[in-house]
């Protein structure tokens, strides 16, 4: 409980390389999460040299954690491995459709979880890179991955350099719901976010991208309509063109 309610995001990194067995041990672990089945659908690219980070980071809008972590773990929702798997012992899979992809994508964020914090158990830090579903094709074609794969999230991992203060979090009164959902009041949102809005980091944030409230760097700024539409739109092709949708 202390080790997950100290997680911070680390994006500064020593210049200290991760051991090999140290890493295969952490990637072990993560393959002891649930699964669908015990199916394992998932896969994990390594990438330590510096030209594949290189190659790999305009995809990730040229994050400086990209490049400077000692490992990036691309994570890969992956049933090309179950599929083979189950032609060789003549049995038809039939798992080229949206329900099997989000199945595998379940598996993957699974097994990236428990990757992470079985590496800062280890002393490491962490990094998730949420950019790996905007470029996917571009990260499929350089990773060469094949059909019915789709990399689902990146890790930067590394020793911290520093120790980042906690990030805020919505009150965990606001999270729960008992036996149904119940739906905010207006009066539930004012309070479960005013903490976040009060913070002078926010504040700053909210001026210096010259908005009237936090709210709208999100909406304006940070995850706008129609960068959203874009990269959903090009989402839906690679879900096509690995073989996940007709």
């Amino acid at each position: 409980m202390e080790l997950l309610n100290s997680h911070v995001t680390i994006r500064k990194f020593k210049e200290k390389e991760v051991d090999q067995k140290l890493l295969e041990s952490i990637i072990y672990s993560g393959s002891r999460a649930s699964t669908t089945g015990n199916m394992q659908l998932y896969s994990a690219v390594v990438t330590r040299s510096a030209e594949m980070k290189e190659k790999l980071a305009p995809f990730h809008f040229n994050q400086p954690v990209a490049k400077n972590a000692p490992v990036l773990l691309t994570i890969v929702a992956d049933y090309n491995r179950f599929w083979k798997w189950c032609v060789q012992n003549n049995a038809e899979p039939g798992y080229d459709n949206f329900l099997s992809f989000s199945t595998a994508l379940i598996d993957a964020v699974l097994f990236a979880q428990n990757i992470c914090i079985a590496a800062e158990n280890a002393g490491l830090g962490i990094c998730y890179l949420g950019t790996t579903t905007y470029n996917a094709k571009e990260i499929i074609d350089a990773l060469k991955l094949p059909q019915l794969t789709f990399p689902a999230t990146t890790i930067a991992l590394g020793y911290p350099d520093g120790k980042p203060a906690l990030t805020d979090r919505i009150p965990v009164g606001g999270i729960i719901h008992d036996e149904v959902y119940t739906d905010y009041t207006e009066s539930d949102i004012a309070e479960l976010h005013r903490f976040k809005e009060n913070l002078e980091s926010s504040k700053q944030f909210v001026k210096e991208n010259g908005k009237q409230t936090l709210a709208q760097v999100f909406t304006d700024v940070r995850y706008k309509k129609a960068d959203n539409e874009f990269f959903s739109e090009k989402m839906l092709d690679v879900l096509k063109s690995q073989g996940f949708l007709k």
